[in-house]
């Protein structure tokens, strides 16, 4: 720090102490979902996203149709539009993380969704009661024979993080500080929002997206899920878990099938090559919906237990990710 004149001191160090936080345990049909609480957004807005879909004929519609995608689309907007207002460091923000993930509250939020027409982002803003990172992040899924399960994602933020290496180490600096909200409603290098609960503070946690998560059935381990990819990253998990739970994919095909991405702001959806039939793109942009074209969307690494008990592996195509057992 003193070769790079950085701001951080030897002091600093010594009076950073990790947080040890309790889960975020909610529910899907009959799915039990343990996700990563705040200062992450991943696990609030996975509940969001699932709830909000919960009650919709999903699996009749079918894997990326045109009214699947809408859905998806408008749920993913409500749900950053309230990560960019509400979401925080819970030792420096009151995080109303009950409110954002109750029933009521989503079902308040999914009301006036328009099954037929896309609501501009500029019209869709946070809900009322009665962020911030890149996709330069590993994510790792484990179980073990004993039935163990670990889901972990780590970040150095940007890619290679601030580019300097601790002489003699071996390790990278991150720029972690680009997860804060610099400027209240003002985008950051990737596009999101943030605010005041997400603002630079000392000893404060910046926001993130990460969203290593478990799944449930009937008291059993059932899934263990999470990627890299920014903001995308919610949506990446959302998305592989209704492939699994609402298209009955195997790990692999619901790890592999084309994704897409909406965050309130920018106001697009972001597909990959492939993701949607040129009628079903046709059909939506025709609804409203904005599109922009993108490379992959997240690197999901996810273990399915079959209903023999034998594990599947998912490891996504899209990097030099493995599915290995031993």
């Amino acid at each position: 720090m003193k070769r790079g004149n950085g701001l951080i001191s030897y002091e600093d160090l010594i009076n950073y102490n990790v947080a040890w936080r309790q889960p975020l345990i909610s529910g899907y049909k009959e799915f039990k979902i343990i996700s990563m609480p705040p200062p992450s957004s991943g696990g609030v807005a996975l509940v969001q996203l699932l709830k909000s879909v919960e009650s919709f004929p999903v699996a009749d519609w079918g894997h990326n149709s045109v009214k699947t995608a809408h859905l998806l689309t408008e749920a993913e907007r409500r749900a950053y539009a309230d990560r960019a207002v509400y979401l925080g460091d819970p030792d420096f923000y009151s995080v109303p993380v009950a409110e954002l993930t109750s029933n009521l509250y989503i079902n308040q939020r999914m009301s006036n969704f328009n099954p037929e027409e896309a609501t501009p982002s500029l019209n869709v803003k946070e809900g009322t009661f009665t962020m911030v990172e890149s996709e330069q992040t590993t994510h790792i899924s484990i179980v073990d024979s004993q039935g163990n399960a670990v889901a972990v994602t780590t970040t150095l933020n940007d890619s290679y993080g601030s580019k300097v290496v601790v002489g003699g180490s071996g390790f990278i600096l991150n720029n972690e500080m680009d997860d804060f909200s610099a400027k209240p409603g003002v985008p950051n290098m990737y596009g999101a929002i943030g605010g005041e609960a997400n603002k630079i503070e000392p000893h404060k946690r910046m926001l993130s997206s990460m969203t290593p998560t478990i799944l449930e059935k009937d008291g059993k381990l059932f899934l263990v899920v999470g990627t890299p990819g920014g903001t995308t990253i919610i949506t990446s998990v959302f998305q592989t878990i209704l492939n699994i739970t609402e298209h009955k994919m195997t790990m692999q095909e619901a790890v592999s099938a084309r994704r897409f991405h909406s965050q309130w702001v920018p106001d697009s959806l972001q597909a990959e090559k492939g993701a949607f039939s040129k009628e079903d793109s046709v059909k939506l942009v025709k609804m409203g919906h904005a599109f922009k074209s993108r490379g992959g969307l997240g690197r999901v690494d996810a273990i399915l237990v079959m209903p023999d008990g034998r594990l599947e592996g998912g490891a996504d195509p899209r990097g030099d990710d493995t599915a290995d057992g031993f």
